[in-house]
């Protein structure tokens, strides 16, 4: 296994990182001016299966933590450089999910009761109890392991949700994928609704795909980026000479996708007098170039999508009503993210992995409180506000984990109708630390509702592997092996968690 020791100048002595042997290991970073207690912290540690860093000054541990995960790191409280409780702040803005342990050799009551404010799991005062560090060593090493477990768990259960470029568990989504497949294989024409940003475009080419055209061309076009004047030479094309600047002959773009598949995105933009010709299109299948008197044949699946009701727009005028019908033979509604909250841990997970491949950064995904926050946002722009939020997250991620602080000022919160998980009902008393009033509040939640997962996840407005997250951290511990071994599937094949036991591990582990 690897050791690595870092001085007081703050910079690591072991710039090459981790070996492909210390990567599967949980790691801790010791910090502490005495060399003596590294190099004991350092056996003792590395024998129950860490991976360990040692520090010997506070500033040089807050540069490591820059650019290194840790999982678990021992700190000594009063160094000459930066003390303990810096380290610990530090640790806990950029690796909230890490687990710290304070020690000392001048023991004050004050000063501990401030470490576990802050949220350190232990204060041990030297010379160590090391029969009291072992099992603190034993549970973040179980609880790192099962994390990364969990973490595999999602990601496999995030590729089998994946549909065609869509990813989905709910019930609406699951509604819509089976809509699609069954039309597919028959849909001539279609016209696909939903607000900016659910989708749409994947909608078609899930359709095309699927289609008994998925071998030939699907030609996309953006209607609200055509210049008005130019639609029609865009769709049908035009002879030289048509008009001004027709130095050529053109084919248009129906034409262009002769016997596959033409999706009109934003179709509402389309001025009336394309709407006419594109109506005759659809029931002659023929196209006239402008400037031609000849007539083409061709054989084109249309499908359309727009974030307006084309009924309110006919009623107005502005829509031609017989095209609406003619398009309107099938309508698929894709829903907004707002009404499928269950899929933003596993959009997050996806869009996660993308990103940590495209910028070169070892992501993970979003800490507890950051899904949190994720959950309860609004998100007007749907699942592309959402994916834009992830990326600028990601770009400026210092840890595995987007934390709340990446989020900070593109996440507007939470709504009314979505509480923030882990939110303690009633006050809690002095002197109670955040995570011990999280803890009793999940623990009296599912007591409520007799540990019923689902039921749970609803009330905390969560989804289930937050659930599933939040439990593991406060040792309420879910039979992962069990599961991956084969265990409860739910009626749509997704494996389920089936019974939770409510052990207590050490108390306030994260």
């Amino acid at each position: 296994m690897t050791r690595h020791q870092l001085g007081t100048g703050g910079r690591p002595g072991c710039a090459g990182g981790e070996t492909a042997l210390s990567r599967s290991l949980p790691s801790l970073l010791v910090v502490d001016d005495e060399p003596a207690i590294l190099d004991i912290l350092d056996r003792f540690a590395a024998e129950r299966g860490f991976e360990v860093v040692q520090c010997a000054g506070g500033q040089a541990a807050i540069d490591h933590l820059r650019d290194h995960r840790v999982d678990m790191a021992i700190v000594d409280v009063r160094m000459p450089d930066v003390n303990g409780l810096d380290v610990l702040r530090a640790i806990r803005k950029v690796a909230p999910d890490c687990a710290v342990v304070l020690m000392t050799g001048f023991a004050a009551v004050d000063t501990a009761v401030e470490a576990i404010k802050m949220g350190a799991i232990d204060y041990l005062s030297k010379p160590i109890d090391y029969g009291r560090l072992a099992p603190l060593l034993s549970t973040v090493r179980e609880q790192t392991e099962r994390r990364r477990r969990l973490l595999t768990i999602e990601g496999e259960l995030v590729r089998q949700l994946e549909f065609h470029g869509m990813i989905g568990r709910g019930p609406a989504m699951e509604a819509l994928f089976s809509l699609v497949r069954r039309l597919a294989p028959y849909a001539r024409a279609a016209l696909i609704t939903g607000e900016t940003g659910v989708g749409k475009e994947l909608v078609a080419r899930a359709l095309h795909l699927l289609g008994p055209r998925k071998g030939r061309r699907l030609v996309t076009v953006n209607c609200s980026a055509i210049v008005p004047t130019l639609f029609e030479s865009e769709l049908f094309g035009h002879t030289r000479g048509a008009f001004t600047g027709a130095t050529e002959a053109k084919a248009g773009l129906f034409e262009h996708a002769d016997l596959g598949t033409l999706f009109l995105d934003e179709v509402a933009e389309l001025p009336l007098s394309a709407q006419a010709k594109l109506l005759r299109v659809l029931e002659t299948g023929e196209v006239q170039r402008i400037g031609s008197l000849e007539t083409r044949h061709v054989d084109v699946h249309v499908l359309a999508a727009t974030n307006r009701d084309l009924r309110v727009e006919a009623a107005a005028g502005r829509f031609r009503q017989d095209l609406y019908f003619r398009l309107n033979v099938v309508e698929i509604q894709v829903p907004p993210l707002r009404e499928r909250r269950e899929d933003i841990p596993h959009l997050v997970a996806a869009f996660t992995r993308q990103f940590a491949q495209r910028f070169h950064k070892n992501l993970t995904g979003a800490s507890l409180a950051g899904e949190r926050l994720l959950m309860a946002a609004p998100w007007e722009g749907n699942v592309r506000e959402l994916r834009n939020v992830i990326e600028r997250a990601c770009m400026l991620a210092e840890t595995p984990w987007i934390t709340e602080r990446d989020l900070t000022g593109v996440v507007t919160g939470a709504s009314a109708g979505h509480p923030v998980a882990g939110s303690a009902v009633g006050q809690p008393d002095e002197g109670d630390s955040l995570r011990l009033v999280e803890r009793d509040h999940l623990v009296r939640t599912l007591e409520r509702v007799h540990g019923n997962k689902s039921r749970a996840a609803q009330l905390l407005g969560v989804s289930r592997w937050t659930l599933y997250r939040l439990m593991e951290r406060h040792g309420l511990t879910p039979p992962i092996q069990r599961r991956m071994a084969g265990g409860d599937t739910g009626s749509n094949g997704v494996l389920n968690p089936g019974r939770m036991e409510l052990g207590r591990t050490h108390e306030g582990i994260p």
